[in-house]
This record gives structure tokens, C-alpha cells and sequence, in this order.
């Protein structure tokens, strides 16, 4: 999450739980006591998109039932607890759309790091009161190799697996929890992922069982596989980093200091598969979509939307825009995605009750479109090589395997290559988790698809053998590798 500097005036009171009352009107407040609260959730990573988006249906729920509150908890310091905890934990979440709303959102109650408040994370996930332990932490913090299994060789990973009572992982500290639960003759709290992953929940529990299991604790994952839920979620809503410039909007508009607000688009949307079990947030009663088929959902967000995201921001970057918004005025990038939504990613997705695909395409380019929005292209193009392979390369798959085009889909994956040996070659740093490897092989690029794609395609953690062996993919990818300006650039 991108920090801001203090742009509103200094003088200004900052927002906590004793100027609440000097909130200008039309400012939307919490509407419960937020000392009748009792933390029911620990969510790891308390970031921008958690803090828009989950911890706000929690805070419509602790209308209606106070014991949901939630606990942030950091596996890494980010410094976020210098802003969140002078403010009693609230900030302000500025809906920007055509109808623009400001809202303080009380849901958060305590914040704590795995670095530093480690003993005090796990009293915390050992409370009874404790019932559900969500994440957003991104693809690359599940410590997942390219199959979708956990990668016992990744550095986190491995320092768990010899020291399991202290935890740097998201699948380390959720395994040691639940084998402390047990111990006490607990029962487990639901474990429910909130990232933008595939099948997140069984990919979750597989690589807790997986953890597990190589730790030698057979009766822990025989406990955890009777009696632990892991479900299945998709969530969507364009929340872009925090600047300077909302800073100073939220302060105009709540007469307050905020050093902690969230901007997000006002269309929010969450689905969870319905296997919580007795005892749950009543999730519904707040719009929350409970359903026993997740994947037809995910399936649509992640191929149709975060697709184009994708596509739109690597080939939005080398086209010189810097915004979401700002790419979608280029008609030709436009034509290239809207084509790939409706006439090549469409036909990869299972029929969806509820969801007219035709529509919600619709929907999705005015929602690229909305002006009071500044979605930066490079916070979508952070993490390709975690992203690319959920978002766009599982749905070039599939109209692989059914002889359909795939030279729309080349657009993002072709445009990424060129992104990293651009980046690379400036020397500019990148958000990856491949970047190491990807800053070499973008300074070894000769713009040349026969020299430069098998250095690409050589990475593991993003391509199939598969697909790096198909010759209809290699040509399409090194066509718009070599030919992108001719492809994308306007025609006179």
C-alpha cells in the first residue's frame, strides 16, 4: 500500500473516537457502540483492499451483532500501526463514483505484527471469541509453486517447517494456530481467504494439510481435515492505493485528519461458499452472496476482469498512459480488450445462475471508465508472474485446448515481457517476487521473440511445459513480442 505524506493541514484535528462528533454532516458514521464490541476476526494483511472492502460488511454486521470485530495482524511491519492506532482504528473509506460517499468504518479494534506482537497474535487466535481468521495477502503469500501446492523450498516455508512455534508464513502461523486449538481442545476457527486466487480455499487448505503433514503431525491433519472449514470466496472491488490527493479530499469532505483513508469504487461484491457451519457471521443479512458453486463467480471476475486488468495495464504502460481510466480512451486497446471479454474469455466460463455475462461485461468497461477514480496501471502490474497464470494463461489454455484464437490474450502476455525488459533495462525497480530473475532476463533481451521468449518461458512458476512447448501459443506471444507498436500503437 503506497504511504501518504501528511497532505491535509496539520492543524486539522485527526480523526479518533472523541472528535467523531465533529464529523461534517453527510459523512456516514459507524452505527453501533464500538466499545460493546467483542474481536471475532483476525485478518492477515490489513491492507488497502481488506480495509475497503471486508472490514466494511464487518462493519455493517456490528449493527446487527457485536461480536465480529476485527484484528489486523501483520506478517510483515509496514508501519501502518503509526497511523491506524492514534485514531482508535478508524479511517475513512471514500466511495468515488458517480454518487460520491465518505464513510468512517469502526469494524478494526486492534492491530498487531507477527515481528514484534508474535506472543500476542497467537493469545489472540487462541481466544474462543476468535471464530474467523481471513487474509487478503496477495498470490505470492500462500507460498504456492506453479501447480498450486506449497512450495516446500520457498524461504518462508522452509524456516516454518524447523520452526513451527515461530511462524513467518500465512500457512505457517494458520497451521501452528489450529495445532494449539486442538491442544487446548478447541474448537477451530473457520479459515477463509479473501485473495484473488483461484479455488483460494482449497488451495488454502492444501497447503495447510501439506504443512502439516510434512511437519510429521498426522493427528493434526486428520483433525484438521474433519474439522476445519476452509470456503472457497470471491471478492471484487477496484480499490486503488491511497495519495496524497485523497488525503487532502477526505479532510475537505470530513472536516477531520485522516492518516489512514481507503478510496475505492462504490460496486462492492463478495461471495462465499455457503460451509461456515453453526455459529457464523450472519454474512447474508450485510449482501454477502452465500453459494455452494464459488467458481463460476471467481471464474468470471478473475478471467473477465482482472484479465482485462491485466492486459489493459502492461499494454496501457508501454503505450504511455499511467491510469486506468486514461488507457480506456485509447479505442484500439479497447477494441483488443472488449474483443477478448465477449468473443475469446466468454466461451471458457461454466453458465453462472445470476450472471449475464453479456451484462456484466457491460458493467465492467464503465466501471474501467468512471472519472472519479484513479486506478494506477502500475499497482495492476505489480506481482505478473503471481498474477498472470490465474488471470489470463488459464483461459489462453483452455481456448488452446479447444482450437480457438488466442492472439487477444498474446495482447497482456506479450506486453508483460516487454514491460519487464523495459523495466529492467531502465533500471527500475519492479513489485515481483520473480523480480531478481526477471530483472536478469529483461536486461538480456535483445527485443528478438527467437532469442528472448525461451528465457521467459523458461520460468516455471508462470508457464506450463505445456503451454511453453505449444507452437500456436510461442507464435502468438513473440508476434505481439515483436510487433507491438504495430499491433497497438493508433493507426494514422
Amino acid at each position: 500500500m503506497t504511504t501518504p505524506n501528511n497532505a491535509a493541514p496539520a492543524s486539522l484535528a485527526r480523526l479518533n473516537s472523541k472528535n467523531l462528533s465533529a464529523v461534517k454532516p453527510g459523512v456516514v458514521l459507524p452505527a453501533y457502540d464500538r466499545g460493546k464490541t467483542t474481536i471475532g476476526v483476525v485478518h492477515f494483511g490489513p491492507g488497502a483492499f481488506h480495509r475497503g472492502h471486508q472490514a466494511c460488511y464487518f462493519d455493517s454486521l456490528l449493527a446487527h451483532d457485536p461480536r465480529w470485530a476485527i484484528c489486523g495482524a501483520e506478517l510483515l511491519p509496514v508501519g501502518f500501526a503509526a497511523r491506524a492506532v492514534p485514531q482508535d482504528h478508524l479511517y475513512v473509506v471514500a466511495e468515488l463514483d458517480a454518487q460520491i460517499r465518505f464513510r468512517v468504518v469502526g469494524s478494526h479494534r486492534e492491530y498487531l505484527t507477527a515481528v514484534g506482537d508474535g506472543d500476542r497474535l497467537f493469545d489472540r487466535l487462541m481466544m474462543p471469541e476468535t471464530r474467523l481468521v481471513t487474509m487478503t495477502v496477495t498470490e505470492k503469500g500462500y507460498c504456492l509453486d506453479g501447480t498450486g501446492k506449497l512450495d516446500h523450498k520457498h524461504p518462508g516455508i522452509a524456516h516454518d517447517l524447523a520452526n513451527p512455534a515461530t511462524p513467518v508464513s500465512l500457512v505457517g502461523w494458520v497451521t501452528e494456530a489450529l495445532a494449539r486449538r486442538r491442544a487446548a481442545r478447541q474448537v477451530p476457527f473457520v479459515v477463509m481467504s479473501c485473495d484473488n486466487m483461484v479455488s483460494n480455499g482449497r488451495k488454502l487448505r492444501g497447503a495447510v494439510l501439506s504443512f502439516a503433514e510434512a511437519c510429521g503431525k498426522r493427528d493434526l491433519v486428520s483433525w484438521i481435515e474433519n474439522e476445519v472449514r476452509f470456503p472457497t470466496t470471491m471478492v471484487d472491488s477496484i480499490t486503488p492505493a491511497a495519495d496524497d490527493a485523497l488525503m487532502q479530499k477526505v479532510a475537505d469532505a470530513v472536516g477531520l485528519r485522516d492518516e489512514a483513508p481507503v478510496q475505492r469504487e462504490s460496486f462492492l461484491q463478495w461471495v462465499v461458499e455457503d460451509v461456515l457451519g453453526e455459529d457464523a457471521p450472519d454474512l447474508a443479512r450485510v449482501g454477502i452472496s452465500l453459494t455452494h458453486d464459488v467458481a463460476a463467480y471467481e471464474f468470471a471476475k478473475l478471467r473477465l476482469l482482472n484479465g482485462a486488468h491485466s492486459t489493459l495495464a502492461y499494454a496501457g504502460l508501454l503505450l504511455g498512459y499511467e491510469s486506468v481510466g486514461a488507457a480506456m480512451g485509447d479505442a484500439r486497446l479497447v477494441g483488443i480488450v472488449e474483443r477478448m471479454m465477449r468473443e475469446d474469455i466468454v466461451p471458457t466460463l461454466p453458465p453462472t445462475p445470476g450472471l449475464e455475462f453479456s451484462s456484466y461485461i457491460d458493467d465492467l468497461l464503465k466501471r474501467f471508465r468512471n472519472p472519479a477514480l484513479t486506478h494506477r496501471l502500475y499497482q495492476i502490474a505489480s506481482d505478473g508472474s503471481q498474477k498472470l497464470p490465474y488471470r489470463i494463461l488459464g483461459s489462453m489454455a483452455d481456448a488452446l485446448a479447444a482450437g480457438r484464437s488466442v492472439e487477444r490474450f498474446a495482447v497482456g502476455i506479450g506486453a508483460w515481457m516487454r514491460f519487464v525488459a523495459r523495466e529492467a533495462k531502465a533500471g527500475r525497480e519492479f513489485q515481483d517476487p520473480l523480480s531478481p530473475k526477471l530483472v536478469e532476463i529483461g536486461k538480456a533481451c535483445t527485443g528478438k521473440a527467437k532469442d528472448d521468449l525461451p528465457r521467459f518461458l523458461a520460468l516455471k512458476d508462470v508457464f506450463t511445459a505445456e503451454m511453453a512447448g505449444n507452437p500456436r501459443f510461442r507464435e502468438a506471444v513473440g508476434t505481439v513480442y515483436e510487433q507491438f507498436d504495430a499491433i497497438l500503437r493508433p493507426k494514422n
